[in-house]
Protein backbone atom coordinates (compact mmCIF):
# COMPACT_ATOMS: atom_id res chain seq x y z
CA UNK A 1 0.00 0.00 0.00
CA UNK A 2 1.18 3.75 -0.46
CA UNK A 3 1.51 6.06 3.63
CA UNK A 4 3.34 10.36 4.31
CA UNK A 5 6.36 14.04 4.48
CA UNK A 6 15.94 15.78 2.82
CA UNK A 7 18.87 16.37 4.52
CA UNK A 8 22.26 17.02 2.69
CA UNK A 9 25.99 16.40 4.07
CA UNK A 10 29.27 17.85 3.46
CA UNK A 11 32.76 16.90 4.86
CA UNK A 12 33.71 18.34 8.07
CA UNK A 13 33.74 21.86 8.40
CA UNK A 14 36.79 23.36 8.09
CA UNK A 15 38.93 20.48 6.38
CA UNK A 16 40.81 20.75 3.40
CA UNK A 17 40.86 18.38 0.18
CA UNK A 18 43.55 15.76 -0.18
CA UNK A 19 46.98 17.19 -1.37
CA UNK A 20 47.65 16.12 -4.68
CA UNK A 21 51.47 14.61 -5.56
CA UNK A 22 51.87 13.39 -1.75
CA UNK A 23 55.58 12.27 -1.11
CA UNK A 24 56.89 9.42 -0.07
CA UNK A 25 56.31 8.77 3.38
CA UNK A 26 53.34 11.10 3.57
CA UNK A 27 50.60 9.49 5.34
CA UNK A 28 47.87 9.29 7.87
CA UNK A 29 50.40 8.15 11.07
CA UNK A 30 53.82 9.68 9.50
CA UNK A 31 55.44 12.82 9.76
CA UNK A 32 55.33 14.45 6.46
CA UNK A 33 53.12 17.40 5.72
CA UNK A 34 49.91 15.37 6.15
CA UNK A 35 50.65 13.58 9.25
CA UNK A 36 49.73 14.63 12.83
CA UNK A 37 50.58 18.37 13.46
CA UNK A 38 51.97 19.10 10.05
CA UNK A 39 51.34 21.34 7.66
CA UNK A 40 48.83 21.36 4.56
CA UNK A 41 49.29 23.91 1.70
CA UNK A 42 50.43 27.50 2.54
CA UNK A 43 51.86 26.17 5.46
CA UNK A 44 48.32 26.30 7.70
CA UNK A 45 48.57 23.24 10.26
CA UNK A 46 46.37 20.81 9.26
CA UNK A 47 43.96 19.10 11.86
CA UNK A 48 45.37 15.33 13.37
CA UNK A 49 43.23 12.97 11.09
CA UNK A 50 41.58 11.58 14.24
CA UNK A 51 39.68 15.11 15.03
CA UNK A 52 38.21 14.92 11.41
CA UNK A 53 36.81 11.39 11.50
CA UNK A 54 35.55 12.47 15.17
CA UNK A 55 33.70 15.47 13.48
CA UNK A 56 32.37 13.00 10.80
CA UNK A 57 31.47 10.85 13.60
CA UNK A 58 29.46 13.70 15.10
CA UNK A 59 27.65 15.03 12.25
CA UNK A 60 26.76 11.04 11.20
CA UNK A 61 24.95 11.31 15.63
CA UNK A 62 23.35 13.95 14.28
CA UNK A 63 21.78 13.27 11.36
CA UNK A 64 20.75 9.78 12.62
CA UNK A 65 19.00 11.68 15.56
CA UNK A 66 17.19 14.18 12.85
CA UNK A 67 16.09 11.01 10.76
CA UNK A 68 14.56 9.34 14.27
CA UNK A 69 12.83 12.35 14.91
CA UNK A 70 11.28 12.64 11.10
CA UNK A 71 10.57 9.09 11.30
CA UNK A 72 8.78 9.06 14.58
CA UNK A 73 6.67 11.94 13.39
CA UNK A 74 5.76 10.41 9.77
CA UNK A 75 4.99 6.59 12.06
CA UNK A 76 2.10 7.77 14.27
CA UNK A 77 4.58 7.46 17.22
CA UNK A 78 2.58 9.55 19.39
CA UNK A 79 -0.30 7.39 19.37
CA UNK A 80 -2.67 10.04 18.50
CA UNK A 81 -5.17 9.90 15.65
CA UNK A 82 -7.39 12.71 14.99
CA UNK A 83 -11.22 12.43 13.85
CA UNK A 84 -12.47 14.87 11.46
CA UNK A 85 -16.30 15.16 10.69
CA UNK A 86 -17.35 15.73 7.20
CA UNK A 87 -18.05 19.54 6.83
CA UNK A 88 -14.83 20.15 9.37
CA UNK A 89 -12.31 22.77 7.67
CA UNK A 90 -9.51 20.13 9.66
CA UNK A 91 -6.27 20.34 11.43
CA UNK A 92 -3.43 23.24 9.63
CA UNK A 93 -6.31 23.67 6.09
CA UNK A 94 -3.83 24.27 2.88
CA UNK A 95 -6.73 26.10 1.79
CA UNK A 96 -10.16 26.97 2.24
CA UNK A 97 -12.97 24.43 1.31
CA UNK A 98 -13.63 23.58 -2.46
CA UNK A 99 -16.23 20.58 -0.88
CA UNK A 100 -19.29 21.64 -3.03
CA UNK A 101 -22.00 20.10 -0.47
CA UNK A 102 -22.36 17.10 2.00
CA UNK A 103 -25.68 16.63 3.15
CA UNK A 104 -26.82 13.58 0.89
CA UNK A 105 -23.43 11.79 1.99
CA UNK A 106 -22.86 12.31 5.53
CA UNK A 107 -26.73 11.76 6.89
CA UNK A 108 -26.16 7.83 5.69
CA UNK A 109 -24.86 5.97 8.25
CA UNK A 110 -21.36 4.25 6.71
CA UNK A 111 -21.57 1.61 5.19
CA UNK A 112 -18.25 -0.25 6.45
CA UNK A 113 -17.58 -3.12 3.38
CA UNK A 114 -15.85 -6.61 3.48
CA UNK A 115 -12.27 -5.99 3.79
CA UNK A 116 -8.73 -7.84 5.62
CA UNK A 117 -7.48 -7.92 8.52
CA UNK A 118 -8.97 -7.03 12.16
CA UNK A 119 -9.70 -3.63 13.32
CA UNK A 120 -9.25 -1.73 10.29
CA UNK A 121 -10.38 -3.62 6.94
CA UNK A 122 -8.24 -2.65 4.28
CA UNK A 123 -10.41 -2.28 1.34
CA UNK A 124 -9.29 -2.39 -2.12
CA UNK A 125 -9.81 1.36 -4.01
CA UNK A 126 -11.47 -0.38 -7.05
CA UNK A 127 -14.30 -2.23 -4.87
CA UNK A 128 -17.62 -0.85 -6.03
CA UNK A 129 -19.46 1.25 -3.79
CA UNK A 130 -16.74 2.09 -1.81
CA UNK A 131 -17.26 5.76 -2.86
CA UNK A 132 -20.78 7.60 -3.34
CA UNK A 133 -21.53 10.36 -4.83
CA UNK A 134 -24.41 12.30 -6.70
CA UNK A 135 -24.85 11.38 -10.56
CA UNK A 136 -23.60 14.47 -12.65
CA UNK A 137 -22.40 16.52 -9.51
CA UNK A 138 -18.50 16.71 -8.76
CA UNK A 139 -18.14 16.50 -4.95
CA UNK A 140 -15.27 19.14 -5.23
CA UNK A 141 -14.50 22.49 -7.05
CA UNK A 142 -11.23 21.25 -8.52
CA UNK A 143 -10.54 24.56 -10.12
CA UNK A 144 -11.06 26.57 -7.43
CA UNK A 145 -8.76 24.21 -5.44
CA UNK A 146 -5.67 24.83 -7.97
CA UNK A 147 -6.52 29.00 -7.78
CA UNK A 148 -6.62 28.62 -3.95
CA UNK A 149 -3.10 26.91 -4.15
CA UNK A 150 -2.01 29.06 -7.15
CA UNK A 151 -2.07 32.52 -4.58
CA UNK A 152 0.67 31.44 -2.82
CA UNK A 153 3.93 29.34 -4.76
CA UNK A 154 5.09 28.41 -1.57
CA UNK A 155 1.96 26.87 -0.03
CA UNK A 156 1.30 24.76 -3.94
CA UNK A 157 4.98 23.98 -3.38
CA UNK A 158 4.55 22.50 0.11
CA UNK A 159 1.30 20.43 -1.26
CA UNK A 160 3.31 19.04 -4.17
CA UNK A 161 6.19 18.07 -1.62
CA UNK A 162 3.18 15.97 0.43
CA UNK A 163 1.86 15.01 -2.39
CA UNK A 164 4.77 13.30 -3.45
CA UNK A 165 4.14 14.79 -6.82
CA UNK A 166 7.23 16.96 -8.80
CA UNK A 167 7.14 20.52 -8.87
CA UNK A 168 4.77 22.02 -11.41
CA UNK A 169 2.55 19.70 -11.53
CA UNK A 170 0.70 20.50 -9.57
CA UNK A 171 -2.92 21.45 -12.06
CA UNK A 172 -2.38 18.58 -13.86
CA UNK A 173 -2.65 15.96 -10.91
CA UNK A 174 -5.34 17.64 -9.15
CA UNK A 175 -7.36 17.60 -12.74
CA UNK A 176 -6.55 14.25 -12.91
CA UNK A 177 -8.19 13.18 -9.59
CA UNK A 178 -11.58 12.08 -9.00
CA UNK A 179 -14.40 13.35 -7.14
CA UNK A 180 -16.17 11.05 -4.57
CA UNK A 181 -17.48 10.68 -0.96
CA UNK A 182 -16.18 8.38 1.62
CA UNK A 183 -19.19 6.04 2.40
CA UNK A 184 -17.22 4.83 5.32
CA UNK A 185 -15.01 6.17 8.55
CA UNK A 186 -11.35 6.19 6.53
CA UNK A 187 -8.00 5.97 8.24
CA UNK A 188 -5.86 8.00 6.44
CA UNK A 189 -2.38 9.77 6.39
CA UNK A 190 -3.20 13.45 6.75
CA UNK A 191 -1.14 16.73 5.20
CA UNK A 192 -2.11 19.86 6.78
CA UNK A 193 -0.09 23.84 6.29
CA UNK A 194 1.46 25.42 9.24
CA UNK A 195 4.04 28.32 9.54
CA UNK A 196 4.99 27.72 6.07
CA UNK A 197 5.88 24.14 6.30
CA UNK A 198 3.97 21.07 5.50
CA UNK A 199 2.76 18.76 8.92
CA UNK A 200 1.68 15.31 9.03
CA UNK A 201 -0.51 13.36 11.30
CA UNK A 202 -3.40 10.18 11.40
CA UNK A 203 -6.16 10.93 10.66
CA UNK A 204 -9.58 9.89 10.63
CA UNK A 205 -12.53 10.74 8.08
CA UNK A 206 -15.83 10.86 8.43
CA UNK A 207 -18.47 8.97 5.89
CA UNK A 208 -19.84 11.75 3.83
CA UNK A 209 -16.25 13.35 3.58
CA UNK A 210 -15.72 14.52 0.15
CA UNK A 211 -12.34 13.77 -1.71
CA UNK A 212 -10.27 13.65 -4.90
CA UNK A 213 -9.02 9.84 -5.56
CA UNK A 214 -6.27 8.97 -7.96
CA UNK A 215 -6.40 6.24 -11.10
CA UNK A 216 -5.81 3.42 -8.04
CA UNK A 217 -8.95 4.58 -6.44
CA UNK A 218 -6.69 5.88 -3.44
CA UNK A 219 -8.29 9.22 -1.48
CA UNK A 220 -5.54 12.16 -2.23
CA UNK A 221 -7.24 15.41 -1.10
CA UNK A 222 -9.73 16.19 1.24
CA UNK A 223 -11.66 19.43 -0.10
CA UNK A 224 -13.15 20.29 2.87
CA UNK A 225 -9.27 21.63 3.98
CA UNK A 226 -7.17 20.90 0.12
CA UNK A 227 -5.40 18.68 2.86
CA UNK A 228 -3.25 16.24 0.41
CA UNK A 229 -3.67 12.61 2.13
CA UNK A 230 -1.57 9.46 1.75
CA UNK A 231 -2.29 5.75 3.00
CA UNK A 232 -2.05 5.61 6.94
CA UNK A 233 1.08 4.77 8.36
CA UNK A 234 0.83 1.42 10.56
CA UNK A 235 0.77 2.02 14.27
CA UNK A 236 1.17 -0.58 17.43
CA UNK A 237 -0.44 0.10 20.91
CA UNK A 238 -3.15 1.83 21.96
CA UNK A 239 -4.39 5.25 20.31
CA UNK A 240 -5.88 7.77 21.33
CA UNK A 241 -8.12 9.90 19.31
CA UNK A 242 -8.65 13.90 19.24
CA UNK A 243 -11.06 16.08 17.37
CA UNK A 244 -14.43 15.83 16.34
CA UNK A 245 -16.17 12.89 17.17
CA UNK A 246 -19.79 12.40 15.32
CA UNK A 247 -22.53 10.02 16.95
CA UNK A 248 -21.89 7.10 14.16
CA UNK A 249 -18.37 6.42 15.11
CA UNK A 250 -17.47 2.85 15.57
CA UNK A 251 -13.41 2.51 15.64
CA UNK A 252 -14.72 -1.19 14.77
CA UNK A 253 -15.90 -0.48 11.57
CA UNK A 254 -12.82 1.66 10.09
CA UNK A 255 -11.11 1.23 6.49
CA UNK A 256 -8.14 1.52 4.99
CA UNK A 257 -7.78 2.11 1.38
CA UNK A 258 -5.55 -0.22 -0.91
CA UNK A 259 -4.44 0.78 -4.22
CA UNK A 260 -6.07 -1.15 -6.63
CA UNK A 261 -3.87 -3.48 -8.93
CA UNK A 262 -4.02 -1.24 -12.14
CA UNK A 263 -5.49 2.41 -12.80
CA UNK A 264 -8.74 2.39 -12.89
CA UNK A 265 -10.92 3.72 -16.02
CA UNK A 266 -13.64 4.13 -14.01
CA UNK A 267 -15.27 4.27 -10.57
CA UNK A 268 -18.46 3.11 -9.68
CA UNK A 269 -20.57 4.47 -7.53
CA UNK A 270 -23.16 4.53 -5.08
CA UNK A 271 -26.01 7.74 -4.67
CA UNK A 272 -27.02 7.26 -1.35
CA UNK A 273 -30.19 10.13 -1.68
CA UNK A 274 -31.18 8.58 -4.39
CA UNK A 275 -30.07 4.62 -4.24
CA UNK A 276 -29.05 4.40 -7.56
CA UNK A 277 -25.09 3.09 -8.67
CA UNK A 278 -23.57 4.98 -11.47
CA UNK A 279 -20.62 4.78 -12.92
CA UNK A 280 -18.22 7.80 -13.13
CA UNK A 281 -14.54 7.87 -15.44
CA UNK A 282 -11.72 8.74 -13.93
CA UNK A 283 -10.41 11.90 -13.92
CA UNK A 284 -13.93 13.48 -14.72
CA UNK A 285 -15.98 15.98 -12.48
CA UNK A 286 -19.45 14.02 -12.98
CA UNK A 287 -20.79 15.20 -16.48
CA UNK A 288 -20.15 11.81 -17.73
CA UNK A 289 -21.37 9.57 -15.28
CA UNK A 290 -23.56 7.10 -16.41
CA UNK A 291 -26.22 4.73 -14.69
CA UNK A 292 -25.43 1.21 -14.28
CA UNK A 293 -26.54 -1.93 -12.81
CA UNK A 294 -26.10 -2.81 -9.38
CA UNK A 295 -22.75 -4.88 -8.98
CA UNK A 296 -22.56 -8.21 -7.40
CA UNK A 297 -19.85 -7.16 -5.26
CA UNK A 298 -20.95 -3.72 -4.53
CA UNK A 299 -20.75 -2.39 -0.98
CA UNK A 300 -24.22 -2.82 0.85
CA UNK A 301 -25.98 0.18 0.64
CA UNK A 302 -26.57 1.45 4.54
CA UNK A 303 -29.55 3.01 5.91
CA UNK A 304 -30.26 6.84 6.04
CA UNK A 305 -30.13 8.32 9.16
CA UNK A 306 -32.14 11.39 10.07
CA UNK A 307 -30.21 14.49 11.29
CA UNK A 308 -27.11 15.61 10.38
CA UNK A 309 -23.74 14.33 10.44
CA UNK A 310 -21.59 17.75 11.11
CA UNK A 311 -19.27 18.19 13.91
CA UNK A 312 -20.33 16.93 17.55
CA UNK A 313 -17.87 17.70 21.28
CA UNK A 314 -14.65 16.73 20.72
CA UNK A 315 -13.71 13.17 21.15
CA UNK A 316 -11.26 14.09 23.87
CA UNK A 317 -14.11 15.82 26.02
CA UNK A 318 -17.10 13.64 25.17
CA UNK A 319 -15.57 9.66 26.11
CA UNK A 320 -19.08 8.91 25.19
CA UNK A 321 -19.90 9.87 21.83
CA UNK A 322 -20.22 6.14 20.54
CA UNK A 323 -23.41 4.59 21.00
CA UNK A 324 -23.27 3.20 24.84
CA UNK A 325 -24.38 -0.17 23.41
CA UNK A 326 -21.92 -0.92 21.52
CA UNK A 327 -18.52 0.31 23.36
CA UNK A 328 -15.35 0.67 21.33
CA UNK A 329 -12.22 -1.66 21.79
CA UNK A 330 -9.33 0.58 23.72
CA UNK A 331 -6.73 -1.51 21.81
CA UNK A 332 -7.03 -2.39 18.12
CA UNK A 333 -5.66 -5.79 16.25
CA UNK A 334 -5.28 -3.98 13.02
CA UNK A 335 -1.69 -2.60 12.07
CA UNK A 336 -3.24 0.88 11.32
CA UNK A 337 -4.88 1.43 14.80
CA UNK A 338 -8.30 1.55 15.58
CA UNK A 339 -8.48 4.56 18.13
CA UNK A 340 -10.96 4.43 20.98
CA UNK A 341 -12.68 7.84 22.11
CA UNK A 342 -11.66 8.53 25.36
CA UNK A 343 -10.40 11.26 27.74
CA UNK A 344 -7.29 12.93 28.28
Amino acid sequence: MTAQPSDTSGGPSGAEPPSRGRPPGGGRGGGGPDGPGGEGAGGRPRPPWWRSRAVLVSGAVVVAAALAVYFFRQSGGTGEVFLQSASADGRDPFTKSTARGYGSEASAAPAPPQGTGGGVKTVPGSKPGLYGGTRNYASCDVERQIGFLNQDKARARAFEGASGIPQGTLAGFLRGLTPVALRADTRVTNHGYRDGSPTSFQSVLQAGTAVLVDERGVPRVRCACGNPLKAPVAVKGTLKAKGDSWPSYRPSELVAVDSADSDLASLVLYDTENRQWFERPSGSNGDEDQPVTPPKDGVTPGPTTSGSAGPSKSATSSPSSAPASSPPPAVSSSAYGAPAVRPN
